[in-house]
């Protein structure tokens, strides 16, 4: 008796067993389905990014850099100066700064007082004239005075990070490496939920995963004019936005929906 009701328990145990390693069939059409919501809100979200894209490029046509410049080195030059400071300043110094200074090889040879007082109205000039005579001293002693075309060589130079390289390489030379992230393109992106990241690193990444990589270089310069002009930072002028049909953020001072 004890044999025979050990064996119909092993029997038991057996089945039970074999019956864990097959998926059920309810819970089966259940995955299927969640994958199909999943895969029917990527779409949606594509749409919306492609008609994003479309409105964009109909509203900035010719969209370009802002920021005055004769060849790659003084498109670097300029967008050190940018930071912390207005396009229209700095367009206002690099004349007379490139007149002084026309090479990278003379930037080199002058010293940091001399490159201070042509960029002081930019501010913080003791850190950008640093990282521009260091830029020019490495870009003339490695890389035969011509500014490096790869992300990772120009992220070798003093003072640029991605955000700088990626204009010098969209703008320069036509490469799309990556999105230039700014404040204005921060801030829009947060606004238009395509990122919920602060980290600018992070939101390029972000923006990267959903913008195709044929549109990153005019996408940035579209945002850029865009929040210039109409997705200003304290009022935003939502009556007028192009976009506005599709952007639910908090802070819109107009809505349609």
């Amino acid at each position: 008796m004890a044999k025979k009701a050990a064996k119909k328990s092993a029997q038991r145990a057996g089945k039970s067993a074999a019956s864990a390693g097959k998926p059920r069939k309810k819970s089966a059409a259940k995955g299927k389905g969640a994958s199909a919501k999943k895969d029917a809100g990527l779409e949606i979200a594509l749409e919306r990014i492609a008609e994003l894209l479309r409105r964009l490029a109909a509203a900035y046509p010719n969209a370009d850099c802002a920021l005055h410049r004769g060849n790659a080195w003084e498109l670097l030059v300029a967008t050190i100066l940018s930071a912390q400071c207005t396009d229209a300043r700095v367009n206002m110094v690099t004349p007379e700064l490139f007149r002084k200074f026309p090479s990278p090889a003379a930037f080199a040879q002058a010293s940091l007082p001399a490159i201070e007082e042509e960029i002081r109205s930019t501010g913080f000039y003791h850190n950008k004239a640093k990282s521009i005579s260091g830029a020019a001293k490495k870009i003339v002693s490695e890389f035969g005075g011509k500014v490096p075309e790869t992300m990772e060589e120009l992220l070798t130079l003093p003072g640029v990070a991605r955000k700088t390289a990626n204009v010098v390489l969209g703008v320069a030379f036509g490469k799309a490496e990556g999105v230039v992230v700014d404040t204005h393109v921060l801030r829009l992106s947060h606004r238009l939920g395509l990122t919920r990241a602060d980290d600018p690193k992070k939101v390029e990444e972000d923006l990267m995963r959903i913008i195709p990589k044929d549109h990153w270089i005019a996408f940035s310069h579209e945002m850029i004019h865009h929040g210039r002009q109409i997705c200003v930072a304290r009022k935003p002028r939502c009556i007028d936005c192009p976009l506005e049909t599709l952007c639910n953020a908090a802070d819109k001072t107009w809505t349609s929906h």
